[in-house]
């Protein structure tokens, strides 16, 4: 199998979304849990189909690490939801959803890694539109997510890298170059 199966996927998980999603009676909110499970489900399903058990780890670490910190950062900040709620901020199906997308990106390239990431935001939007969420929670969630994604998955065969670092100073990117 090659990378023409991870471009199917996505441009099949797009179709899902659209032919699911709001327009169809299903509701903004219905459609991003369809849109991240698809996500999810896409970044962890492709490598694996593949043999690609690197992959598969680093797509599962990546997706765990977002929803972790999003999971903890619900409980630092309990922001009050749009819909009354509690614990809106940040975004956790922003940050699965992103987390998956990125991995993809990474791991296959853009023409995999845009449809999902076209799906991620469709994600977002409908958090906001469902009022399940404020932007700033989407965003938030988006950027950890991507974050995560960048941070744990390499391409296949890479030799150089952009690792993204923090610490209490500041942030910045590294360049990792194996020789």
């Amino acid at each position: 199998m090659s990378i023409n199966l991870a471009y199917k996927s996505s441009l099949l998980l797009c179709s899902i979304f659209l032919a699911l999603g709001p327009a169809h009676g299903g509701g903004w909110s219905k459609a991003s849990d369809i849109g991240r499970a698809a996500l999810v489900g896409t970044a962890l399903a492709v490598p694996a189909a593949q043999g690609d058990w690197q992959g598969d780890l680093q797509a599962g670490g990546s997706i765990l690490l977002a929803h972790g910190m999003t999971t903890g950062l619900k409980e630092i900040f309990p922001e009050r939801r749009p819909d009354g709620g509690r614990k809106s901020f940040p975004s956790k199906h922003s940050s699965d959803a992103f987390a998956a997308a990125a991995t993809l990106e990474n791991r296959y390239g853009w023409e995999v890694g845009l449809p999902a990431f076209v799906v991620a935001t469709l994600v977002g939007v409908g958090r906001v539109e469902a009022r399940r969420h404020h932007w700033y929670d989407v965003v938030a969630g988006a950027a950890l997510g991507t974050g995560s994604g960048l941070l744990l998955t390499s391409k296949r065969n890479d030799r150089a890298r952009l690792v993204p670092w923090g610490d209490s100073g500041g942030g910045g990117l590294t360049l990792a170059l194996r020789f």
